[in-house]
C-alpha cells in the first residue's frame, strides 16, 4: 500500500511541475464570503513556490466583495497576508464587474516589468561579451490601450 501511495505521490509531484512549468503570473483567488476558502491560500501559495518559477507574479484575489454583509474574511486579514507573502492584493466582484479587469491589468503590468528587466539584462551581457544579437521582444497589445490606426509613430518624452 505504501508503495502504490509512494508512486501516486511522485506521480501528482511530476504533474504538478509540469502543469506550472513556464507560468509568468498567477492569481490564488478565495471567497470573501468562506473563510475556509482564505485559509488554504497558504497551501496553494506554498505549492505554486515550490512548483514554479522563483520569479512568478503572484495576486491574491478576494472575489464577491459585492457580498460585503456575508464577509467572512476581513480585508485587513488579506491585505496582511498578502504583504507578509510579498504579493499583489486586490478584492474584485465578479458578478458586478469590479476590479476584474485592473486585477488582471495590474499582473500583466508587473509581468511585462519583470520580462523587460531580464530581456534588458541578457541584452547587456550580450553587448558586453561582444555579441551584437541581441535579443527580440514579443509586442503584447492589451485591449483597450492599441495604438491608433494609420501608422503614425509618436513619442511620449519628445521636446521641440
Amino acid at each position: 500500500m505504501s508503495t502504490s501511495c509512494a508512486r501516486g505521490g511522485l506521480r501528482y509531484r511530476a504533474v504538478t511541475s509540469a502543469y506550472y512549468r513556464g507560468s509568468v503570473g498567477a492569481m490564488l483567488v478565495y471567497d470573501i464570503t468562506k473563510r475556509q476558502s482564505f485559509d488554504h491560500m497558504a497551501r496553494w501559495l506554498d505549492e505554486l513556490r515550490t512548483h514554479a518559477d522563483k520569479n512568478i507574479v503572484i495576486m491574491l484575489v478576494g472575489n464577491k466583495s459585492d457580498l460585503g454583509t456575508l464577509r467572512d474574511v476581513p480585508t485587513d486579514d488579506a491585505k496582511e497576508f498578502a504583504q507578509r507573502e510579498n504579493l499583489f492584493f486586490m478584492e474584485t466582484s465578479a458578478l458586478e464587474a469590479t476590479n476584474v479587469e485592473t486585477a488582471f491589468l495590474t499582473i500583466l503590468t508587473e509581468i511585462y516589468r519583470i520580462i523587460s528587466k531580464k530581456a534588458l539584462i541578457a541584452n547587456e551581457e550580450a553587448e558586453s561579451g561582444g555579441n551584437s544579437a541581441l535579443l527580440k521582444g514579443t509586442k503584447i497589445v492589451v485591449p483597450g490601450q492599441e495604438l491608433p490606426s494609420g501608422g503614425s509613430k509618436f513619442s511620449c518624452c519628445t521636446s521641440s
